[in-house]
């Protein structure tokens, strides 16, 4: 065993001689990392991880140091140091150069192998994270710790989803399921759920386990298939449950010595399909065993008491195991190693007998009986307890019945019912029959162990003698020849072992065992007595055709010896092909049905109906050259053929050296395209610690904000209560504003009623006035009628004044009203006004305004009520003044004609009078009586109304006046003939 110490060193070689593990330990090297300082000390391991290739892995140690183990290059780097333990480790990432690292802090982080540089830091776990599952495709990765399991992508670094959980239950473990889009999730409390990943949508639960068998899980282990679920705890049973079925469906129970089991990891297969068959359980004593789940046997175990381990990974191919000791180291283990008792190969088929001393070898000693009618099968180790059924002759009629039944459930004798019905097997189902009828032990361990030997040495060269445009089907066949030839030395000099093979390599390529196995067992059951005459063709072989070929078709037979035609010509090329280069890919299936289906002669006897099926070509051939022309054009076809695949493969190798080119390209592209990733992740980075002291400033200085804003509210309380208060304030003063107000209407309907008290006094003064001046009127012309002619002139001057006194007084009436007028209108705009002032506070003086208009509106109905009352009175005063007047001017007129008839009388006392009172009338009807009324249009309706009115009322007036004229005018008369009569009167 080779030891390594890394010591200070950054790089290096992890072991310096070719490691040769040992079968008993199957350790590769032990890695140690001591530190050479003042006071030396041992740097313990804690997590490693493998790449998804299974030759890298990376190691973390309790001071922070991730180092990466090249195992295929025998190099080690240390990578990173973050100056804090890591918890877990993951490397399956999609860029293959970056891993997940779990630090003591609860982030995680994501570094480069080859920069080294930090690509993202992930945060989001209050404890400690202890396992890290990547998904299939590398896009995803679940972390996981004892409170939450957190979702993460891995293109943005960004979290997905967050698990969250009672405290009360804890998490065990969250892991993607291998191979699939399934997320399963198991508690401290056993239950187990299964999550769908894109939409995180509960799958299914497992049922819980019997009581009788109840444990309280800790540990998980899944199938590289994803079928099947392994379960331990602090017991030594372990639970397999089918994923599938979800139900449990085997208990182990492990040594008595284990206690409890502390990790589980199946030992993946590269020919299991995925449906691994080993467990390795680390149980508490530091030993990890590895059993078969299905025959539950102990196959291998690693550790020991003295050197325990605490924990192990797997490599994903199964080559390699890495423990970390209890000690602190790291342990690599080669699996071929502690695998190769047990996979050890079968027995050769064919036994070299080694040449005696200076003597020839005959065939004859190369010769081995090989009992008739016995199926032969690829020999088995001793340690596997695969059943398989061999078949052998037997007369008793309770064997007949036994041969016909076939694994699986199914029946030769109805098979070959069937093939003789439809003449072939249904394409979907002919690999399950084929596989059914050849028995194929599918020994996965035996095929493995040939593998592993690598391409024979006779084969490396192979692409050069077959050149095949497929990579892939190229080494597929050289694998499986190179594994025939480690299986048995004769298949390394068989030069038709690659013709015979490739049909089956073809149609098998993706299933390499059930190839090598389907191939072996058609060498053993139908080429059996291929190599008695080796090197030469079977010649026996070709001795029975013949002898059918005389049997069935003398005429043929005697054809070919005429023409020295023998069966190493029309038979053998047909054999050593399997008629893979005369029929097609569905005759040739067909053909192998039923080769599979009989016994192995009907493969002889499929040569000699090929050769009587194509007898009338055959027949036409009269010359042995003819044949051999055949074959010289076959072998100039091969040839061009080699020539055409030498070509297509020049021109392949020339396209994968451009496609090499175009894929440097594209690699530096990628290098690129990822450096430029990491400085996106760099700054992504930056940017979220800038987000980070953004966000701290940012709650600055939103509590600054908040405190600002507290103030703000505060003072804003401040002033709502002083606005309150003032409003308060305004609303008293507003009410005692309009208190002040309705005092002053009320004063103001006072001063009105007292004013109209004095209008009225001024006007019943008046209307005295006027009577007084009447009655002085009356005496007036009392006297004037006396004195008419000695006061004709004093009295029209009196007239005169009295009318522009009564004009003077009218105007002045005029105008007071009209300022009346305009003084209520602008106490209208100052009532509007004080109403638009007042609208602030309009709902609390709603019943006080409501009053006061109720108020306005009965002193303004009231004013105008007095005004008409006043307009009309004035009216009737200008219109009795007009008819004063007018009377004054019928008397004047009056008094002058009688005075003037009076003179006339009184020169001439004999001349008779004719009555004038018609004429008298016209005449007074002819006076101006509205002369000063021409201006009425620019009067008030209501004032023309009541002029109308009072017009109607003056011509009554003026009617009786007339009347009362006439009848002085009789007096005056009277007297004046009376006069007439007393002459001395006169001189009176």
């Amino acid at each position: 065993m080779q030891s390594t110490d890394l010591g200070n060193k950054e790089s290096g070689k992890i072991w310096h001689r070719k490691p040769s593990p040992a079968t008993r330990d199957g350790i590769i090297v032990n890695i140690i990392h001591n530190t050479s300082d003042y006071h030396p000390k041992v740097l313990r391991f804690l997590n490693v991880a493998f790449d998804g290739t299974g030759d890298c892995l990376i190691a973390g140690d309790h001071q922070g140091n991730i180092y990466v183990f090249d195992l295929y290059g025998n190099r080690f780097n240390l990578v990173q140091r973050t100056a804090q333990a890591c918890t877990a480790l993951a490397f399956n990432l999609r860029r293959k150069s970056e891993f997940l690292v779990a630090l003591a802090d609860y982030s995680i982080k994501c570094f480069d192998t080859v920069t080294k540089e930090l690509v993202s830091w992930m945060r989001g776990h209050e404890s400690s994270v202890f396992s890290i599952s990547v998904h299939a495709s590398g896009k995803y990765a679940i972390t996981t710790s004892s409170d939450t399991a957190q979702l993460w992508d891995l293109d943005t670094f960004q979290r997905k989803r967050k698990l969250n959980i009672r405290q009360s239950v804890g998490i065990q473990k969250v892991f993607f399921l291998p191979l699939s889009n399934t997320i399963l999730s198991c508690f401290k409390d056993n239950s187990i759920f299964a999550w769908e990943c894109d939409t995180l949508f509960c799958k299914y639960q497992l049922p819980a386990p019997p009581e009788s068998s109840s444990i309280l899980y800790k540990v998980f282990a899944v199938t590289r298939d994803g079928r099947i679920l392994a379960a331990g705890g602090k017991s030594n049973h372990l639970h397999l449950w089918c994923l599938e079925a979800r139900q449990l469906f085997r208990i182990i129970q492990m040594p008595t010595k284990v206690r409890a089991i502390r990790h589980l990891e199946f030992l993946p297969d590269s020919f299991d399909a995925g449906s691994n068959q080993v467990l390795g359980v680390l149980s508490q004593d530091g030993i990890m065993r590895f059993i078969n789940i299905q025959t539950c046997k102990l196959l291998f175990e690693i550790g020991s008491l003295d050197q325990g381990i605490s924990s192990s990974v797997i490599s994903p191919h199964g080559r390699y195991i890495a423990s970390i000791m209890e000690n602190g180291s790291l342990n690599i283990y080669s699996v071929q190693a502690l695998t190769q008792e047990i996979n050890k190969p079968p027995l050769p088929l064919v036994k070299v007998i080694e040449d005696l001393p200076k003597k020839k070898l005959s065939s004859s000693d190369l010769k081995m009986k090989v009992t008739s009618g016995r199926v032969q099968q690829p020999a088995k180790p001793r340690g596997s307890k695969i059943q398989t059924r061999i078949l052998k002759q037997d007369l008793t009629g309770d064997f007949e019945s036994k041969k016909n039944e076939l694994p699986d459930g199914l029946n030769k004798k109805r098979l070959q019912i069937l093939l003789k019905g439809y003449g072939e097997y249904p394409t979907k189902y002919r690999m399950f029959i084929w596989r059914s009828l050849l028995q194929l032990p599918e020994n996965h361990t035996a095929f493995s162990s040939l593998i592993d030997k690598g391409t024979h040495v006779t084969f490396l060269n192979l692409q050069k003698k077959y050149p095949i445009k497929s990579r892939k089907l190229l080494r597929v066949l050289q694998r499986t020849l190179s594994a025939l030839a480690h299986w048995s030395v004769i298949f390394s000099d068989t030069p038709y072992l690659p013709l015979l093979a490739f049909p089956f390599v073809k149609l098998f390529q993706n299933n390499q065992l059930i190839c090598f196995e389907v191939i072996a067992t058609l060498i053993i059951n139908w080429c059996q007595h291929w190599f008695e005459y080796f090197p030469n063709p079977p010649i026996n072989i070709l001795s029975m055709i013949e002898n059918v070929l005389a049997f069935h078709d003398k005429e043929l037979l005697r054809h070919f010896i005429d023409h020295d035609i023998t069966s190493q010509l029309y038979a053998w090329p047909l054999l050593e092909t399997v008629f893979s280069e005369v029929l097609t890919r569905e005759e040739w299936l067909k053909l192998f049905d039923n080769i599979f289906s009989n016994h192995p002669s009907f493969l002889l006897m499929t040569v000699v109906a090929y050769n009587i099926c194509s007898r009338v070509p055959l027949l036409n051939c009269n010359l042995k050259d003819d044949f051999e022309t055949v074959e010289d054009m076959q072998a100039e076809v091969d040839q061009q053929r080699v020539e055409d695949e030498a070509w297509c493969q020049k021109q392949e190798l020339l396209r994968k050296a451009e496609e090499t080119r175009r894929e440097m390209l594209l690699q530096e592209e990628e290098k690129i395209i990822q450096q430029r990733q990491r400085l996106a992740a760099v700054k992504r980075e930056l940017q979220v610690k800038e987000m980070h002291l953004q966000d701290a400033a940012r709650r600055r200085f939103l509590k600054l904000q908040q405190d600002q804003q507290e103030m703000e509210l505060r003072r804003l309380d401040d002033e709502i209560g002083r606005k309150v208060y003032m409003r308060d304030r305004e609303i008293a003063a507003t009410a005692r504003d309009l208190e002040m107000r309705q005092l002053e209407l009320e004063s103001q309907k006072r001063l009105y009623e007292k004013n109209l008290t004095e209008n009225q006094a001024a006007v019943a003064k008046e209307m005295r006035a006027d009577a007084d001046a009447y009655r002085r009127k009356v005496d007036l012309e009392e006297h004037m009628f006396h004195k008419l002619i000695e006061v004709g002139e004093t009295q029209s001057q009196k007239t005169q004044k009295v009318i522009k006194e009564n004009l003077a007084k009218a105007e002045q009436a005029c105008l007071n009203t009209d300022w009346q007028i305009q003084s209520l209108h602008k106490q209208k705009c100052d009532d509007l006004q004080r109403n638009k002032c007042y609208q602030e506070v309009a709902k609390l003086l709603r019943e006080n305004r409501r009053k006061e208009i109720e108020i306005l509106n009965a002193m303004v109905e009231q004013e105008a009520k007095k005004w008409k009352e006043a307009e009309g009175k004035e009216f009737c005063l200008r219109s009795a003044k007009k008819a004063s007047a007018l009377s004054d001017a019928s008397r004047k007129w009056f008094l002058k004609q009688e005075i003037n008839a009076a003179v006339e009388h009184a020169e001439n006392p004999c001349h008779k009078e004719e009555p004038r009172f018609q004429n008298e009338q016209e005449d007074a009807s002819c006076l101006p009586r509205t002369s000063h009324l021409n201006d009425s249009s620019e009067m008030h309706p209501s004032t023309q109304i009541s002029l109308n009115r009072r017009a109607v009322e003056w011509d009554t007036t003026e009617q009786n006046l007339i009347q009362k004229v006439r009848n002085l005018r009789q007096r005056l008369t009277a007297q004046a003939r009376h006069r007439c009569q007393t002459p001395h009167l006169l001189a009176a």
